[in-house]
This record gives C-alpha cells, sequence and structure tokens, in this order.
C-alpha cells in the first residue's frame, strides 16, 4: 500500500480485520445452527414411528405406507432445513456488509483522530523558521506515546531556539566591539597619512591599509544586517518598493557610471509590507552586485512589479548553473575565492538579499544569464 496515508492504511487494517472477524464469526454461527437443526431421513422415520404406535393398524390403511411418508416428511424438513442455512446465510452476509461500512467509517474516524497531534507536529514544523521559532505543540492529553512526542519536539524546539538566539546575540555583539578599533585604526592611518613629511612607500601601505579596513566595516555592517535579519520583524509598516528601487539606483549612479555600466529601470507601484532600511539594503546589495560583477559596456535592469516583487538582471562573466546556489551562502564567491582574494565585497551580499526575503515572508532566487551575469528575483508579501 505504498503512496497511501497512514490514515488510509490504518482503516485498511481496521476493516480487513473486522471483515475477516466477521467471517469467522458467521462461518462458525452457520455450523452451529446446521448441528443443531434436525437431519430430515432421521426425523421422518422418528415421526412415522410415532405414528404407528398411536393410531395402530387400523389408522395406518387410511396413511401412506411407511416409505411415502418417509418421503414426504424427509422432503418438507429438507425443504425448511435450506430455507433456514440460506436465510442465515443471506441475513448473516448483508450484516456482514453493513457492519463493515460502518467500522471503515468509525476506522476512519478514530485513524484521524489518533493521527491528529502527528499532523499538529508536521504543521508546527512547516511553520517553523530560523528567526521564527517561538511556535509549539502544547499537546493536551494522557501521557501517551504521542503525547511524549509532541513534548520531546517541543524541547527540541526550545534548545533549537535558544541556540539560534545566542548565535544571533553573539554575531550582533561581535560586530559591535569590532567596529570601535576598526573606527580607530582608520582614524589613525588618515591622520599619519596627512603628514606632508610621510614617505611613498608609507603612503602605499596606508592606502592598502584603509582598503583592508574598509573592506572588514563593510564586512562587519554586513554581518550586523545579517543578524538583524534573521531575528525577524517585530514590526511591519507599508513601504513603496519602486520609490525604494528608484532611490537606490539614483544613489549608485556614480558607481555605474565609473565601472562603465548602463542601468535600465521599469518600476512599477508596488507596496509591500516590511522594514524600510532592510528592504533598501536588500536593493543595494542587487543593484551594486550587479555593476560589480560586471564588464565594461554591460548593463543592469532593475524591475519591480506585482509577482515577483522585484528583479535585477545583468550582464557579466558566465554564471555556472551548479554555482548559483553557492552564491547565497555567506562568505562565497564566484570562482571559488572563499574569505580571501577579492576585495571589493565582503561576500554577504546575496546572503543578506536572501535573509531580508525569509524575514518579510518571501524568497530569493537567482538564475544565470543566457550570455552570462545573473537573474535575481525576489517575492515579497503584499502589504
Amino acid at each position: 500500500m505504498t503512496g497511501f496515508s497512514v490514515r488510509t492504511k490504518l482503516t485498511a487494517w481496521y476493516g480487513a480485520l473486522f471483515l475477516l472477524a466477521g467471517l469467522v464469526l458467521v462461518v462458525i454461527n452457520y455450523l452451529l445452527v446446521q448441528s443443531t437443526l434436525p437431519d430430515p431421513t432421521r426425523a421422518a422415520l422418528t415421526t412415522v414411528g410415532s405414528a404407528d404406535v398411536t393410531f395402530g393398524v387400523a389408522a395406518r390403511t387410511a396413511l401412506p405406507s411407511p416409505g411415502v411418508a418417509v418421503q414426504l416428511l424427509s422432503g418438507s424438513l429438507d425443504e425448511y432445513r435450506s430455507s433456514t442455512l440460506s436465510t442465515l446465510v443471506v441475513g448473516s452476509a448483508i450484516a456482514l456488509v453493513v457492519t463493515a461500512a460502518l467500522a471503515v467509517l468509525f476506522g476512519w474516524l478514530m485513524a484521524g483522530r489518533a493521527l491528529r497531534p502527528l499532523h499538529d507536529i508536521t504543521s508546527a514544523a512547516r511553520r517553523l523558521e530560523a528567526g521564527k521559532l517561538d511556535r509549539r505543540i502544547n499537546l493536551e492529553g494522557p501521557p501517551d506515546e504521542l503525547k511524549e512526542l509532541a513534548d520531546t519536539f517541543d524541547g527540541m524546539l526550545d534548545r533549537l531556539a535558544e541556540s539560534f538566539d545566542s548565535q544571533k546575540r553573539f554575531v550582533a555583539n561581535a560586530s559591535h566591539e569590532l567596529r570601535t578599533p576598526l573606527a580607530v585604526q582608520r582614524t589613525l592611518i588618515e591622520v599619519a597619512m596627512a603628514d606632508p613629511d610621510v614617505p611613498t612607500e608609507l603612503k602605499k601601505l596606508g592606502t592598502h591599509l584603509l582598503h583592508t579596513n574598509e573592506r572588514s566595516e563593510r564586512m562587519i555592517e554586513g554581518l550586523l544586517v545579517l543578524a538583524r535579519s534573521d531575528r525577524g520583524l517585530h514590526a511591519r509598516t507599508p513601504v513603496r518598493l519602486d520609490e525604494v528601487a528608484a532611490a537606490v539606483v539614483r544613489a549608485t549612479a556614480a558607481q555605474a557610471e565609473a565601472a562603465g555600466v548602463a542601468v535600465e529601470t521599469r518600476l512599477r507601484p508596488r507596496t509591500v509590507a516590511g522594514d524600510p532600511v532592510l528592504l533598501e539594503r536588500l536593493v543595494t546589495n542587487l543593484v551594486v552586485n550587479a555593476i560589480t560583477y560586471n564588464t565594461a559596456g554591460g548593463w543592469v535592469y532593475v524591475e519591480v512589479r506585482g509577482d515577483p516583487a522585484l528583479e535585477v538582471r545583468n550582464s557579466g562573466p558566465v554564471v555556472p548553473p551548479e554555482a548559483v546556489p553557492t552564491l547565497f551562502e555567506p562568505f562565497r564567491r564566484l570562482g571559488g575565492a572563499e574569505r580571501t582574494g577579492d576585495t571589493r565585497n565582503a561576500g554577504l551580499g546575496l546572503s543578506i538579499v536572501r535573509s531580508v526575503a525569509q524575514a518579510h515572508g518571501g524568497r530569493a532566487e537567482a538564475q544565470p544569464g543566457r550570455r552570462g551575469g545573473l537573474a535575481v528575483t525576489v517575492r515579497l508579501a503584499p502589504a
């Protein structure tokens, strides 16, 4: 019975076992009634013998011969016996069919009632997200196996929620703590480079240190945004996504012009419920990535519409299809560069995009372009 639900399987087992028990009961009842009913021939001989004794010789001259009387009585009793057994079999079969149908119906209802806690566990598991681990089953009832399973599941969720919260707090606190020394380092380097007597070699070194410091600050800022979006949204407000996208395109116009990339837009009015700061960061990351990982003379296309809510496409190097899923992982970049070797970005852009989309009840997907580049779509719930 592969392919059937557990409820259907349990109902089939209930019905089959009841039908088997009913058949056994009918056979036993048939055999008992058959053994109870008198044998036609023996009953006829007994009846004729009793008539001879009772009425005497004179009476026998008015009755049929003993052989004929035995045949008449035997035939009548045989018909009675057959009729009784046939009526018993037909009645038992009808009763068995009706009772089996009721057994299947009640078996279906009882199986559903018995499996209801499992459905509650499944529903709770489907509603869980990394930032929403506050749902519990809280199954009420006797301390049986299903309640033990539900309580174990709730305990596991408590441990997961505590672990996620601890991890997010660590990321947020560490990012905050690292901001201060990086800001101090940047200030010291800038002050040292402002001295007109600084040798050329030290200026080159200072410039390199500033670039490294800037990259570290971007990475820490990205970790902060990632930790914030992973915690979920505490409040939602209506946000005009088309206006956010237009503002981001204007803010990145200088970067696009410097990279020799043309940016085209098609922004239809679209309102979503969420955090305006996180949504602006989502759009910014997509547009900046599309400009950064592009070619001179390339293009970027930004569109806001109904579904998906946002789409950003760009020209650029060919992206292997098997590499697309890894781009949404933190510190992963195209070409196998991980954590080092790329000073343009911290490797958190698409990770933040996916996290922000999930925090808004949506999802982010990417597909490689036919001639290179990447097409990223973001689906968001309407306001």
